[in-house]
């Protein structure tokens, strides 16, 4: 490990879309003297200060407290999407894993954990107006995804009253996107075999236009620096992350030149249970139905205690995306590697 005055921060899930950016920055802050990266598979990229471990959260004989020792701060990313077929092997990693970091950051005595939620751990909410953090977390139960999200909400109520010496934070974004994602996000969530060169506006005949499809994005660098900003500072609790403005089929059929055309949500949801039936989606319509009821998030809080702000809107967020996903988009970890097709 690298030697030096500074802070020693250790981020779990360091090779995915938020890991990489997240040792990014903090690589280059020079307040911190060394990063470690844990992942379950050590990737061909060094930056500078970093030092990578493999570790799998979902394996009970990971020593996690011997990792975190003599850390300032462990910054909790690490998860698996898939596969959403296979509930139990996400709650494995998801929920177990994470339960697993929590105790060893009390038992390695780590001062702070800095956990990625997301909106996904929010109750269903309006969509014609913005909520802050007190918004319930019971997330949409029939969704793997935000049901994992929400009950690890509830564990670090039980971690922060066990342990009130440790300076809990939670952050909560928005959909998260960036140039080096687009190849990892179309496997997750659109299928290996979907070709990304086909993500071209003029091939839209149309844009499906599905009631309750308004949401919110963010660049994961911009994340990635209240991150940063929370290891720094003395803040608890949570943080609403998004940018301006919300994306809905308006937004995106300026932005594309494409016709919004309604589609009702039946129609939409039942396309989808087909697909995802045959293993032809990755995406579970359980994920659909979430993503109708997602509140509008305010992120008044994370820029008055934080000092945060998104540098780009929404729509520069998923015109850089679009480019990514026409262009293969990737980075140098296992997850994050780029490829147009499979």
């Amino acid at each position: 490990m690298s030697s030096g005055t500074g802070m020693r921060i250790v981020v779990t899930g360091a090779t995915g879309n938020v890991g990489t950016s997240v040792v990014r920055l903090l690589s280059e802050d020079p307040e911190v003297a060394s990063v470690l990266g844990l992942a379950r598979r050590i990737p061909d990229w060094s930056p500078p200060k970093t030092d990578w471990s493999a570790v799998d959260l979902a394996s009970e004989q990971s020593d996690l407290a011997d990792q975190f020792q003599g850390a300032d701060a462990v910054v909790h990313l690490a998860w698996a999407f898939q596969p959403t077929h296979d509930p139990a092997a996400t709650w494995r990693t998801n929920v177990l894993g994470s339960m697993r970091v929590f105790e060893a950051v009390a038992a390695a005595g780590v001062p702070a954990l800095v956990h990625a939620s997301s909106v996904g751990a929010y109750s269903p909410g309006p969509k014609d107006r913005a909520v802050d953090e007190s918004w319930p977390t019971h997330g949409w139960p029939d969704a793997a995804y935000c049901r994992e999200k929400a009950y690890l909400e509830r564990a670090l109520d039980t971690f922060e009253r066990d342990h009130p010496e440790t300076r809990v934070v939670r952050m909560r974004p928005a959909f998260l996107f960036k140039w080096e994602s687009a190849s990892e996000q179309r496997r997750i969530f659109g299928g290996r075999f979907l070709p990304g060169p086909l993500a071209r506006p003029e091939l839209l005949p149309f844009l499906p236009d599905i009631p309750g499809l308004r949401v919110q994005a963010l660049h994961t660098d911009d994340a990635a620096n209240a991150y940063r900003l929370a290891v720094h500072s003395d803040a608890r609790g949570a943080f609403n992350l998004a940018a301006e403005q919300p994306v809905d089929a308006q937004v995106l059929g300026e932005m594309l030149d494409a016709r919004p055309v309604r589609l009702p949500r039946t129609a939409a949801r039942s396309a989808i249970a087909a697909a995802w039936g045959l293993h032809l989606l990755p995406a579970s319509p359980h994920l659909f139905d979430a993503v109708l009821r997602l509140p509008l998030m305010d992120c008044t809080r994370a820029r008055a205690e934080l000092g945060w702000r998104p540098e780009r809107t929404a729509t520069e967020v998923l015109e850089e995306f679009l480019q990514g996903l026409q262009q293969g988009g990737g980075a140098r970890t296992e997850p994050m590697r780029g490829r147009k097709v499979g």
